[in-house]
């Protein structure tokens, strides 16, 4: 069994026993860092074929206020809600990506097009206040304990709802990952005209790659509203929503199956001891320091953190001498040369 796999199960045998040793607070911790693993998560899938997207704000602001308004005006249950914000999340990236991809806008370009998309979104929810409260915010409407509204004041429902949502991100990359279609998104991303030549359908590919990033963003987004009740258009959409999601998935590795959910563990355990060390004192230093080491992260880690700890691995083993079958002539056997040495 590989190291990883050792990790993996070592890691479901703690997340199963947390909730009976685990006090109110770290467990409320714990479900943030799970949901916003598969945000991170969701965001790889394109991120790590090459599509750099800043507009992951706005599918999760979708996620989050379409079930919270329609259970809070109307009654509509949030298991009809998610999935109404998950087809606005999907029709919101193929009207963007589909014109985006027709026209080859690629690179810096289609970073733009996703960065403005954020912020639509969020100038969107701050506009109509009067439906979403605006900048100040939206309350859901609260029932206690039920699972029409999927609302639990016991923290360790919505523990097992995170940690079932992650590992069925880890699920989809998986499928992503070891599919025949990875090739063809590798080789989108090397050379579109390359891929097209050799038969590949590059704007079916990219299409599919960002609507299913787009859909399981808008979940998490819907599972987070639905988890703090209370949303605000910063805290879910927009530009710093997006960057958030973008850096920290870098932080941790965006081409390693763990890398995204250990950018989470990092980045949100950071911001919260900051928060608490630094309490009202020293306002703006936690958020400095916060921001300074992730940039000395990514630079000094382009990898990531699973991705540079891996590589170190590597470099660790004995490399084995190669021995040659037995009746071999050895003076057969071609030695490298000075400049491949």
């Amino acid at each position: 069994m590989s190291w990883t796999r050792v990790a993996f199960v070592i890691g479901i045998a703690i997340l199963i026993a947390l909730p009976a040793v685990a006090s109110t607070y770290f467990l409320h911790i714990a479900i943030q860092i799970l949901i916003w693993a598969f945000i991170y998560t969701a965001w790889s899938l394109m991120g790590r074929f090459g599509f750099v997207s800043f507009g992951h704000g706005a599918f999760m602001g979708v996620g989050a206020y379409v079930p919270a308004l329609l259970w809070t005006y109307w009654g509509v249950t949030p298991w009809l809600g998610i999935p109404l914000s998950v087809v606005a999340a999907v029709l919101l990236a193929v009207a963007v990506g589909y014109p985006c991809f027709r026209r080859r806008v690629v690179g810096h370009y289609f970073a733009l097009v996703t960065l403005a998309l954020s912020q639509v979104v969020l100038l969107s929810l701050n506009a109509a206040r009067d439906v979403t409260g605006g900048s100040l915010g939206f309350t859901q409407r609260a029932v206690g304990h039920s699972w029409y509204a999927l609302q639990f004041p016991e923290k360790v429902y919505f523990y097992a709802i995170a940690v079932l949502l992650w590992l069925g991100g880890l699920w989809v990359w998986q499928l992503i990952d070891r599919g025949i279609g990875r090739e063809a998104l590798e080789a989108i991303s090397e050379d579109e005209d390359a891929a097209a030549s050799v038969g590949i359908d590059v704007l079916r590919q990219k299409m599919r790659v960002t609507v299913i990033s787009a859909a399981l963003t808008a979940v998490g987004g819907a599972i987070y509203g639905q988890y703090v009740k209370y949303l605000t258009p910063d805290t879910v959409s927009g530009v710093a929503v997006s960057l958030q999601i973008v850096f920290a998935s870098i932080a941790g590795g965006i081409y390693s199956l763990l890398g995204p959910s250990v950018g989470s563990l990092l980045t949100l355990s950071l911001t919260e001891g900051l928060r608490v060390w630094f309490g009202t004192n020293y306002i703006g230093a936690a958020n400095t320091i916060y921001g300074v080491l992730l940039v000395l992260c990514i630079i000094f880690m382009p990898q990531g953190i699973v991705g540079t700890l891996g590589g170190l691995r590597r470099r660790g083993r004995p490399h084995a001498k190669p021995v040659a079958p037995q009746g071999t002539d050895h003076s057969l056997i071609r030695r490298p040369s000075s400049a491949a040495q």
